[in-house]
């Protein structure tokens, strides 16, 4: 098994976004690190992709699949 290498850093934040994540990891049964190494990589991958997230394509789609002939009509 490969051992997870971890730097350390200092920084500060706003309260209310570090009790959210706190709340968050707590709620997950989580280590708080966990939870906050797990945003960074979200805000990374948001910041170095150019394409819709999964989740927003997936949600397009099944607006399509259900409001198909009503996108249709308003496109006449």
């Amino acid at each position: 098994m490969t051992a997870v290498v971890r730097e350390k850093f200092s920084s500060q934040a706003a309260p209310e976004v570090l009790a959210a994540l706190r709340q968050i990891a707590s709620a997950q049964g989580r280590q708080f690190q966990a939870v906050l190494d797990e945003a960074l990589r979200d805000y990374i991958d948001r910041q170095q992709t150019e394409h819709p997230r999964r989740h927003v394509l997936a949600s397009f789609a099944s607006s399509l699949d259900e409001f198909d002939q009503l996108y249709r009509e308003l496109a006449k």
